[in-house]
C-alpha cells in the first residue's frame, strides 16, 4: 500500500537575488566597456563580453525562478522547480556564444596585432568590475547552497570564472606593457575564451545530468540510510529505495517490511514515523513508502 507525504516548501521566491545579478550586470558591462574602449584592447574586450552574456543569462534566471516558485498544480503535479535546470542550460549555452565571439575577436587580431592604450587606466577600470563581480557571486553561491537552488549556483559559478577571466585578461594586459609586445593581448583574450568555453560546457553538463533524474548527492543518501538503521532496530526492514532531486525538492520511495502479524494501522503509524524523521533530517523530501509484511523471499538489503 503506498502512503506518501510531501511537507516540501513550495512558492520560494528567489527573484530578488536575480535582480541583484542584473543590476551587477549592468554596472560591469558599463565599467568594462570603457575599459575596452579607451584601451582598445581585445582582451579587455572579451572580458566586456563576457559581463553582456551574464546579463543575459541573469534574466533568463530571472525567469526560471519566477516559473519555479509557482506551487504545484493539476498539470504540474510535482511542481515547477525542473524550471531552474532549463535555466541553467541556457547559460552555459549562452557562456559557450560569448567564447565564439571572443576567440574570432582574439584569432582577428592576432593576426593584426594592435598596441593598446591607456592600459593603466584600463586595468583600473576592470578591477573595479571584478570587485563587484566577486560581492556578488559569494551572495548567488551562498543563497544557492542555502536554498539548493541550481539556478543561483549556475550564475554564482559563472560570475566567479568572470572574476578568473579579469584575472587572466589584467595578467595579460601588464605583460603587453612590460614588454611592449602587442600579440601578447590577443593570445590572452584566446585564453580567457577557451576558458569561458569549458565552464559553459561544465554548466551544460551538471543542467543535464539532474534533468535526467539524477539520484541525491552521497551525503543526502547517508542521512537516509542512517534514519533506516534506527528503525530496523524496531524489527523492520527497508527495499527498493530509490531517490531523485529537482532543485529544492527532493524525492524518495521505499518499501517498508514489517512483520507479517502487524496489523494496517500499526503498519501505518511506522511509515509516518519513518517518513517524518525523513522529513525532519532532510526538508523539502517527498516520501513515498509501500508497506509489505515480512515474506522470506523480501530481499534485507537497504539499496
Amino acid at each position: 500500500m503506498p502512503h506518501e507525504h510531501s511537507h516540501a516548501p513550495v512558492g520560494r521566491d528567489l527573484a530578488g537575488y536575480a535582480w541583484l545579478s542584473i543590476a551587477a550586470a549592468l554596472v560591469t558591462i558599463g565599467t568594462k566597456s570603457v575599459a575596452a574602449w579607451i584601451t582598445d584592447s581585445v582582451s579587455l574586450f572579451s572580458d566586456a563580453a563576457e559581463s553582456i552574456i551574464n546579463l543575459v543569462a541573469a534574466l533568463a534566471m530571472l525567469l526560471a525562478l519566477r516559473v519555479a516558485a509557482k506551487p504545484p498544480d493539476l498539470e504540474h503535479q510535482y511542481g515547477h522547480t525542473k524550471a531552474e535546470y532549463l535555466s541553467s542550460a541556457l547559460e552555459g549555452m549562452m557562456i559557450f556564444v560569448a567564447a565564439g565571439a571572443i576567440c574570432y575577436a582574439a584569432i582577428s587580431r592576432l593576426f593584426s596585432p594592435v598596441m593598446p592604450e591607456r592600459l593603466g587606466s584600463g586595468m583600473v577600470i576592470s578591477v573595479v568590475a571584478a570587485v563587484i563581480n566577486a560581492v556578488v557571486a559569494v551572495v548567488l553561491l551562498r543563497a544557492g547552497q542555502r536554498h539548493n537552488s541550481i539556478a543561483l549556483l549556475a550564475d554564482g559559478k559563472h560570475l566567479l570564472t568572470d572574476i578568473v577571466t579579469t584575472g587572466a585578461v589584467l595578467l595579460g594586459v601588464a605583460l603587453v606593457m612590460l614588454t611592449g609586445k602587442a600579440w601578447l593581448d590577443p593570445v590572452v583574450a584566446l585564453i580567457a575564451g577557451v576558458n569561458i568555453a569549458w565552464t559553459g560546457f561544465g554548466v551544460i553538463r551538471s543542467s543535464a545530468d539532474s534533468l535526467l533524474d539524477r539520484a541525491l548527492p552521497a551525503a543526502d543518501l547517508g542521512v537516509i540510510d542512517d534514519v533506516l538503521v534506527e528503525f530496523q532496530q524496531q524489527g523492520v526492514r527497508f527495499h527498493g529505495l530509490r531517490t531523485r532531486g529537482a532543485s529544492a525538492r527532493r524525492f524518495l520511495d521505499v518499501h517498508v517490511v514489517v512483520p507479517g502479524e502487524w496489523t494496517i494501522l500499526r503498519g501505518h503509524e511506522l511509515a509516518d514515523q519513518v517518513e517524518s524523521r525523513l522529513r525532519e533530517q532532510l526538508p523539502g523530501l517527498t516520501v513515498v513508502t509501500h508497506i509489505e509484511p515480512d515474506e522470506p523471499e523480501c530481499p534485507d538489503v537497504t539499496e
